[in-house]
């Protein structure tokens, strides 16, 4: 009766009489006026605030208006430059109040569960601001919503009626409606008559009126949302004001499929917009269907060019088309009907006979014009798949499966698609077109009719004829969620059963029996019941007759009289017992009824007495000498959990929850039959013949017992979760996936079989790969575990645990000799796996983008083996690295592909092409897959509006024909080699998300995961023009086949592959390499055994002889022409027999070539993987790069002098020296050598290194310090500087080394310097010290870790690394230098893969760590390992031994004395010594990985440095360690309050160390000692500390203490003195991102506090005399970017990254005002100074600015203590003008200049690189300083007008603000991003990174 009073339409403003305002409210400026368009009183609504000024209907929100029409009708005009906002309350049929909203204040669309936001854009509303205020001479409009469609497109929810409506300002309104009809506001009645059009006219009373003769579409405009063209959440509602081609339409509102992707062209890809009508648009499916002849011409009104066609393939419903029937088609009447269109039903019984079918609501369009005809021509068949085999059982439930009338075939649901199985041929037919998962079957007795139900919360019911596998009847029932259905025998009668939407249980009949004629399925009877319904059958003798069972009841029912009838049979003592399952018996009375319960008992039911005939209680029992068990009535204990039962004329089959099908006799006297399972039983079925027994089970299981044979046959199997990922195996055939439920499961790809399952019940799998060539594959663990699994043992062969997070990518290369895994934790590593138990090679950190959730498409692998590709460091970022050796390549900054994009883009998946294009398809958080040249970078090409959300999947055929692109729950498959416009098919019939797909690896089939698994045929024919006859397409693809060593050269590429084969790596060469006789080439020994010789190789400096052309013969070194000698030894080449020729080093390329051979060629390294050692050398990766031809100052006019530097590099290598005996003290920081002087504390620094220092090495006489340094760029090489140590300066440069160097060593005359590369190098080079030239140089074939100079053996150097012992020889003859080389494996007995640090000890002893922490014993003289013993649980990195003492350091932090006096006596019993007699005297635990140490002779002290940035000074004899140098990369969990004094003894050198108590802002020594305060906040362990950057720097008023802050978490206050450290306040597992010291007027010293904004959004306020935290504050969400004090200390002032700025008082806690004026773009500079009250016009003491990343500074006037805060000034730059090289724009940077507070000074703003001096009083620039490159660091000068400022190109300039003169300091190797004055300008202090350079201002 809702509707009756309410149709055909209602007058909302009429009904509830707005005007009297009694049942509806206004607030605010609400008046009525006449308006002259419509000549009618309209109600204004205007304000400044939309949410103060509104009418409101009803007048309460506990009210609601019960307006149950469809379409409601908005009559309205927006007012001119103003918003509005619109807030429509409609309630669900769930009783769900859902707010819609609808503003041009928006300006994207979002949506909650119960909130709605759609952007509403304006007539004449610029197109690059989407949204904004309405334009003048905004016309009058007709808003028509579908409520119906916004709720089920949107929220997938049933709208039951509109609750009330919130009309805000600024509009005119002159009405609302509300009707079920859809009218046309432009056709009059009187049209409509005339002309027959097949439309509602809009009634009289809701009109505008228009002139005579004139087109309404002229004067108003008519907007219907959702409108008949696809709509996306994402897209927004825009009036469309065209006018009409011709005619009047004919209005077909339906739910169409999404459209193809648009073209780039298209003038609204950058944010499309849902269909809006202006004049009417039209359906395309109303073109197609109504369109007569002679009837007007009616055109879609898309913007042009038109949009593509997509079609739609494999269900025929589209995810919304189960709607589609239930959506009014208003024909002429405007009667609404509730069945499918005849379109719907056609369509699916094509589909049934012809494969996939096509969608119900398949998309038409406009036809092309002709000549854009082959723009769109696809080559592609349609369709080009076809499903072929599912693997699943189930989804909703398990319990359905049934038998087909024959017993030959089975049917069952495999989520949204019914499955046909025959049981002889395996094949599969399928039934298409559910959307949701299949929640209940039904068969007829004919097996004509099938009957099937989805899991929908609005059920749909499809009828199906099941010969044809075509849809006969799609209809919705009443039961809200169906759970059971049942056919009669005839297939007449069909009753379902399931819960309404008040949760009662409902049993609903249907007649059926006109189905198949072409007749629609009738509701005979329905009736609801109290209680519960488990299951419910149709007696088969008589359909009248029913029967229900459920918890505690058992019912019988009946049909007549049009109702259902039902009574519960009297149960008894039964009458609590829960029942599962029934059947009826197949007797010829049919009076029988079996009921099974969950307690394990079997009831026989007479159902016509209605009464329990027998009741058996079933229970296992084992009798002697029975082969099955028996079972017993009313036996004692706990009964059999029944699931499931089916009877035939002969026998009962039961299935029970212990995983046994039973098969008994109907008398159960005992079991005929018994099968085990792997999982509860779901259900069983008889077979029609008794023969066969059909069982599921809920562990995905479907199978049948074979009753005469005794055999069970397994079906299906099946995960029952979510199939995460997958991967193909090309020699074998075979499939592996990964699930949420915990299990991996291999599969053979020919049968769809299961060969193998893995079960992993504590961690669940989460990526999977398989090895190309092995029976190994690999599987990645939400724990962070990798693990191997072979299939042949079945096993878990290794695993490895280098990932702290779940892994979210696992790939392996197509060669299988690399496998890559990425985690959430952003952490890379890198194995090598051509062994079966492969290993760690490398593992990097923070490379890739964090918190990403697994995908198969994280990590991609090229063709050729070369590139890694993945999203990180960040998610808009992609990076290419160097597969080999992990090195950056390229970096893609994603979110600038599209600069018209209002967003930033992310990564979501990358694939690479196959070879030989090297291109990366990289798909887009914007819906885009953009396809980028891997080499450069450059954007090839791009496929936009790709799915609806992101694509979370790719994959890309072999021959690059095929692209596939998943998404939500749909596929589209994609003409890739058609450069325009590329077609795409859309195929849908996964019920959830898809995850992956894949090609099999014979490309004739397409596989697909999520909840099944699918696999199609690919129907595309091969004969089409190969890749490279299309311009820009990929080339052939690669084969399945393990890449050899060797390819065949074939084709006019032929030369270019042998060079290849040479040592070109496939590169093109720079120029001819041809003999060259001008300069003497290197010679590089040859590794590896001779021919005929003894073992022994040896490298002169003869001349060639004569070249060879062998490939094999050929040893690599790095860049230039080298020959390489290979002979055998000679009789001067060493003693035969000695320990020099028992083994050499393995050659890299196999056996050598013949014995004398030359060759000149250009030589090339091979890149090596980074090895798993943490001892070896890494450089910090840096995105700056040191500016070119920067001018150093003049000699003794320099402006600025180095003072002091803050921190020691822990990430060098043996980069401490000290010298007991002289007292020297060296290390290094960052690209400064730093000479401290142990007595005064000053410190001298050497610079003239770029990059940062690896390691150093002193002479024996100390005179000549050798520092290395890395290369930085591809273009340099290493430098090497020897320095003069009295002198300080350096003496000369050396360069060979091309990446890094390793180790440094003198021999023991300090004649000859070794030097040593890293992994990616491999070169062991020779240098005379006499005349610093190279003297031999040898490239190694591995890498190595460290070496060192026999300290009593003259010319013997020993090299540690993989698996062996290397002993060089160097015998010198005249001027030549000869090197001989023996090679010792490590004993099997060690088990140590790889040795990592060595040291000599007494004659003649030589001790090794390893990377398993065991340290060996070598005796030199007999080359032998003759002890080991287990030193420590991780790697060994340092040794040093003298006398009969040891010293170990390792990565696990700690450091370990032994004592080894009785090694010596040991070595005399050879293999059988035992490590018992060597013990540990003491153990220290230190805050890092030992990396460094030098200890005094006697082992009693020493200098020991940390990967955490610390020197320690430790101290045996007192087993203390002490903290010398420190940085901002340890993690130290408390402070020091009070006085420690140490003195302790570097032999000669005293060194004294204090901690001073606070006294005021002075420090002063005290006699007493205060306990350790613990001053750290949060939770979690301190592990080692990454390299965590700087971050601020502050000042104590007095100048006498500076404060830092890092990305550890850390504030350290320093005295400005010592530069020691006195007090740190640590938080853990938080970055600290800005700091301030309050200022002199903040009250007395000891009051002083210091401020500090958090990455989490918090702010901590400490004080910094009592050294506690004092408050802790939330005044931002976001992180905390900038923060200052006011001028009077009493406020503070933060900004955060979102842009947002509050105002605290610290006293109290409170924030107290925000302002979000940044809003959008990170605070990147906040800084506050005193002016003068009514300084700039404005009242207030304190002037305070604000700078934003959106180059955007505001200037504010503020009386804080009055609330006053007023804007002064508003600036507002042009972007910067960046090259291509720099990859993220400069920071804003503002400053009050403190000798002229009315001057702002800015950098980094504007278009160019320059610093603008602005005018506060003149509004005006009045000076720029052009500047080199865009600063990111600024700082003023209190004192003299100077202005320090910082450049990423690792330069700090000094500018004289008068004169404009300059000055350029170099000293950092990382961009300058931190540079602050001193108060009294006397000191300059700058941070790149983590180190900090104190630098003294000599020119004020």
């Amino acid at each position: 009766m809702a509707r009756v009073w309410q149709h055909p339409f209602l007058n909302v403003f009429r009904q509830f009489k707005v005007d009297e305002w009694k049942r509806s409210t206004k607030e605010g400026d609400v008046a009525t006026v006449m308006d002259k368009t419509l000549k009618c009183t309209v109600y204004r609504i205007r304000g400044t605030v939309s949410a103060s000024n509104y009418i409101q209907l009803p007048k309460t929100s506990a009210q609601s208006l019960g307006l149950t029409g469809r379409y409601l009708y908005l009559l309205f005009r927006p007012l001119s430059t103003k918003h509005f906002v619109i807030h429509l309350d409609l309630s669900t049929e769930d009783r769900q109040v859902i707010r819609v909203s609808l503003s041009n204040l928006f300006k994207e669309f979002k949506s909650t569960a119960t909130w709605l936001q759609f952007p509403f854009i304006c007539e004449g509303t610029s197109r690059k601001d989407l949204a904004g205020a309405a334009p003048p001479g905004a016309r009058w409009t007709c808003l028509q919503l579908d409520l119906h469609d916004i709720l089920l497109v949107y929220l997938n929810r049933r709208y039951s009626h509109l609750k009330s409506v919130r009309l805000c300002a600024s509009l005119l309104v002159r009405n609302l409606y509300t009707s079920d009809l859809c009218f046309d506001p432009a056709v009059t009645v009187a049209e409509a008559r005339r002309a027959k059009l097949p439309v509602t006219p809009m009634p009289r009373e809701m009109a505008f009126p228009v002139p005579k003769g004139e087109n309404w579409h002229d004067h108003y405009i008519h907007i219907r949302f959702p409108s008949n063209s696809p709509a996306a959440p994402s897209k927004l509602v825009q009036r469309n004001c065209s006018p009409p081609e011709a005619g009047f339409p004919r209005h077909v509102p339906q739910l169409l499929p999404r459209p193809g992707p648009f073209s780039k062209s298209r003038l609204d890809s950058v944010s499309p917009v849902v269909q809006t009508l202006g004049p009417t648009a039209v359906s395309a499916c109303a073109l197609r269907d109504g369109a007569k002849e002679g009837s007007p011409r009616v055109w879609r009104t898309l913007s042009p060019p038109q949009s593509r066609q997509a079609s739609l393939r494999l269900l025929p419903e589209d995810g919304l088309s189960s709607e589609c029937s239930e959506v009014s088609i208003v024909g002429g009447s405007g009667v609404d009907r509730r069945e499918p269109p005849a379109s719907a039903k056609a369509t699916d019984k094509r589909a049934a006979g012809s494969g996939p079918p096509v969608s119900a609501c398949k998309l038409a369009v406009v036809p092309p014009a002709p000549e854009d005809a082959t723009k769109h021509e696809s080559f592609l068949p349609d369709p080009v798949l076809r499903l072929k085999r599912v693997i699943g059982l189930g989804g909703h439930s398990t319990k359905w499966a049934l038998w087909t009338k024959d017993g030959a075939a089975v049917v069952y649901p495999c989520h949204a698609i019914i499955v046909v199985l025959c049981i002889d041929t395996r094949e599969q037919c399928f039934f298409l077109g559910h959307t949701d998962k299949v929640s209940a079957l039904a068969l007829d007795g004919s097996n004509s009719l099938l009957a099937s139900a989805q899991a929908h919360p609005h059920s749909m019911l499809r009828l199906w004829d099941f010969q044809t596998r075509s849809c006969l009847s799609l209809f919705r029932s009443p039961v809200h969620t169906v759970c059971s259905l049942s056919f009669s025998d005839s297939g007449a009668l069909l009753c379902c059963i399931g819960k309404d939407r008040h949760g009662k249980m409902m049993v609903v009949a249907w007649g059926t029996d006109q189905v198949g004629r072409g007749g629609e399925a009738v509701i005979l009877a329905k009736a609801n019941t109290d209680v519960d319904i488990q299951a419910f059958e149709i007696a088969f003798c008589n359909e009248t007759r029913m029967a229900s069972c459920g918890r505690g009841n058992v019912r019988l029912w009946r049909l007549r009289g049009g109702g259902l009838c039902s009574c519960p049979v009297d149960l008894g003592e039964h009458h609590a017992v829960e029942f599962t399952d029934l059947a009826f018996g197949k007797a010829q009375d049919g009076h029988t009824l079996y009921v099974c319960s969950r307690s394990g008992h079997i009831l026989e039911i007479d159902h016509q007495r209605m009464a329990v005939r027998r009741a058996r209680y079933l229970l296992p029992t084992q009798t002697p000498g029975s082969p099955l068990p028996q079972k017993q009535a009313f036996s004692l204990g706990p009964g059999i959990a029944i699931s499931s039962l089916s009877v035939s004329q002969a026998e009962c089959a039961v299935g029970s929850e212990d995983g046994y099908l039973r098969l008994w006799p109907l008398d159960f006297s005992s079991v005929l039959l018994e099968a085990e399972h792997e999982g509860p039983i779901s259900s069983v079925r008889i077979s029609p013949d008794g023969l066969r027994v059909l069982s599921t089970t809920s562990s995905g299981h479907l199978g049948f017992l074979d009753v005469p044979s005794r055999e069970y046959n397994v079906l299906v199997r099946s995960h029952t979760a979510l199939v995460l990922a997958l991967a193909t195996e090309c020699s074998r055939g075979q499939l592996a996936t990964v699930s949420q439920d915990h299990t991996v499961r291999v599969w053979d790809l020919a049968t769809l079989q299961q060969l193998y399952d893995f079960t992993s019940p504590e961690e669940a799998p989460c990526a999977v790969a398989f090895h190309p060539t092995q029976p190994v594959f690999f599987c990645g663990f939400s724990s962070g575990a990798v693990r191997s699994f072979s299939l042949e043992a079945t096993r878990v062969l290794v695993e490895h645990r280098c990932h702290q997070g779940a892994i979210t990518g696992l790939v392996t290369s197509p060669d299988g000799s690399l496998l890559f895994s990425a985690c959430s934790q952003g952490t890379l590593a890198q194995y090598h796996c051509t062994a079966t138990c492969c290993r760690v090679l490398r593992v990097t950190a923070n490379v890739v983008c964090r918190d990403a959730l697994p995908s198969p498409n994280a990590l991609a692998v090229s063709g050729d083996n070369r590139l890694l590709a993945f999203m990180g460091p960040f998610k808009y970022m992609v990076t290419i690295m160097d597969a080999a050796s992990l090195d950056d390549l390229l970096r893609v900054d994603v979110s600038a592909l599209d600069p018209a994009s209002s967003g930033l883009d992310s990564a979501v998946a990358v694939c690479f092409s196959p070879a030989p294009r090297s291109h990366l398809l990289v798909s887009l958080s914007s819906n885009k897959v953009v396809v980028l040249d891997a080499i450069s970078g450059r954007l090839v090409r791009e496929f936009c509006d790709v799915h609806p959300v992101a694509c979370s999947a790719l994959a890309l055929s072999g021959d690059a024909r095929l692209l596939l692109t998943a998404a939500d729950r749909a596929i589209k498959v994609w003409d890739y080699l058609t450069q325009s416009d590329p077609s795409c098919q859309v195929y849908i019939g996964h019920s959830e998300p898809v995850q992956a797909v894949a090609f099999t690896p014979d490309q004739q089939h397409l596989l697909s995961v999520g909840d099944a698994i699918f696999l199609w045929d690919i129907l595309a024919s091969p004969e089409r023009s190969p890749p490279e006859s299309v311009p820009g397409s990929p080339g052939p693809p690669p084969t399945c086949e393990a890449v050899s060593g060797r390819t065949a050269v074939e084709g006019p590429n032929a030369s270019q592959q042998e060079d290849a084969l040479s040592g070109t790596n496939g590169l093109p060469r720079w120029q001819v390499p041809v003999p060259s006789q001008a300069a003497p080439p290197q010679l590089s020994i040859c590794a590896g055994p001779l021919d005929g010789g003894d073992g022994t190789s040896s490298v002169s400096d003869e001349g060639p002889s004569e070249e060879s052309h062998s490939p094999e013969g050929l040893c690599q070194a790095p860049g230039r022409p080298v020959l390489v000698q290979k002979e055998a030894c000679g009789a001067g080449d060493g003693a035969a027999g000695g320990p020099w020729d028992p083994s050499v080093l393995p050659h890299p390329h196999g056996q050598p070539s013949k014995q004398g051979a030359w060759s000149l060629r250009r030589a090339r390294t091979q890149p090596t993987a980074r090895p798993d050692a943490y001892k070896h050398f890494t450089a910090r990766y840096k995105a700056s790069l040191m500016a070119k031809n920067v001018s150093s100052p003049p000699a003794g006019g320099e402006w600025l002098h180095l003072k002091a530097v803050v921190g020691y590099n822990g990430n060098g290598r043996a980069n401490v020296i000290w010298r007991p005996d002289t007292g020297f003290f060296a290390y290094t920081c960052g690209c400064l050598v730093v000479v401290e002087d142990l007595h005064s504390g000053s410190q001298q620094h050497w610079l003239g290194h770029s990059e940062e220092i690896s390691t150093l090495a002193l002479s024996h006489d100390a005179q000549v310090l050798a520092s290395a340094s890395g290369s930085s760029g591809a273009a340099s090489g290493c430098q090497i500087r020897i320095w003069d140590v009295p002198g300080g300066s350096c003496q000369q440069l050396l360069s060979h080394h091309c990446t890094a160097v390793q180790a440094l060593a003198f021999s023991l005359d300090d004649r000859l310097l070794v030097t040593l590369g890293d992994y990616g190098d491999r070169t062991l080079a020779l240098w005379s010290m006499a005349t610093y030239e190279l003297v031999s140089s040898t490239h190694l074939p591995e890498p190595v870790h460290d070496m060192a100079f026999n300290p009593w053996g003259a010319g013997e150097l020993a090299c540690v690394g993989q698996g062996a012992l290397t002993l060089w020889l160097l015998q010198q003859r005249g001027a030549d230098i000869s090197l001989q080389v023996h090679r010792e494996p490590i004993p099997e007995t060690v088990g140590a893969g790889e040795l990592t640090s060595l040291c000599y000890g007494a004659e003649p002893l030589l001790y090794c760590g390893s990377n398993a922490g065991q340290v060996c014993v070598w005796d030199t003289s007999a080359s032998r390992c003759f002890l080991a013993w287990e030193a420590d649980d991780g790697e060994i990195g340092v040794l040093l031994c003298s006398g009969s003492r040891l010293v170990s350091g390792s990565n696990t932090r700690r450091l370990r004395l032994w004592a080894v006096g009785a090694v010596a006596e040991l070595r005399r019993k050879g293999s059988g010594a035992r490590s018992s007699s060597v013990f540990m005297e003491r153990e220290l635990t230190l805050d890092g990985a030992v990396v460094s140490a030098v200890f005094h002779e006697s082992m009693d002290m020493g200098v020991v440095g940390t990967t955490a940035g610390t020197l320690w000074y430790v101290s045996w004899a007192e087993g203390t360690s002490t903290r010398l140098i420190s940085g901002h990369r340890s993690k130290v969990l408390c402070g020091a309050l009070g006085r420690e004094v140490r003195t302790v003894s570097l032999l000669h050198v005293e060194v004294t160390m204090a901690r001073r108590a606070w006294e005021g802002d002075t420090w002063s020594h005290r006699n007493d000692l205060a306990p350790l305060c613990p001053v750290s906040e949060g939770h979690g362990a301190s592990g080692l500390a990454g390299y965590l950057q700087v971050n601020e720097v502050v000042f104590s008023p007095s100048e006498s203490h500076c404060a830092t802050c890092g990305d550890d978490g850390s504030v350290r206050v320093w005295s400005l003195s010592s530069m020691e450290l006195v007090i740190q306040f640590q938080v853990l597992n938080q970055s600290c991102l800005c700091l301030a010291w309050s200022p002199p007027s903040c009250g007395r010293p000891e009051q002083q506090h210091m401020a500090a904004g958090y990455s989490d959004g918090t702010l901590r306020v400490f004080n910094v005399s009592r050294i506690s935290m004092e408050l802790k504050m939330h005044p931002h969400l976001a992180a905390l970017t900038a923060i200052a004090f006011s001028a009077d200390g009493q406020t503070i002032i933060s900004g955060d990254k979102d842009g947002l700025v509050a105002v605290s008082q610290p006293r109290t806690g409170l924030t107290f005002r925000t302002l979000s004026d940044h809003r959008g773009a990170p605070i990147s500079t906040i800084q506050s100074t005193s002016k003068e009250n009514g300084a700039f016009g404005v009242e207030g003491t304190d002037l305070w600015l604000a700078a934003s990343g959106d180059q955007r500074v505001s200037i504010w006037a503020s009386d804080w203590l009055r609330d006053c805060c007023e804007l002064v000034d508003w600036l507002s730059f042009p972007a910067p003008i960046l090259t291509e090289a720099s990859d993220c724009s400069p920071p804003s940077l503002a400053a009050f200049c403190p000798w002229d507070r009315t001057l702002l000074v800015c950098a980094g703003l504007g278009p160019h690189p320059e610093a603008v001096f602005y005018s506060l009083c003149l509004k005006q620039v009045v000076k720029k300083i052009p500047l080199p490159f865009f600063a990111v660091s600024l700082s003023l000068s209190p004192r003299a007008h100077f202005m320090a400022i910082g450049f990423a190109e690792r330069v700090l300039r000094l500018v004289d603000c008068v004169s404009g003169a300059a000055q350029d300091f170099a000293g950092h190797d990382d961009a300058v991003q931190l540079c602050r004055f001193a108060p009294s300008a006397s000191l300059l202090f700058t941070a790149a990174h983590n180190e900090i350079l104190v630098w003294e201002v000599t020119h004020c």
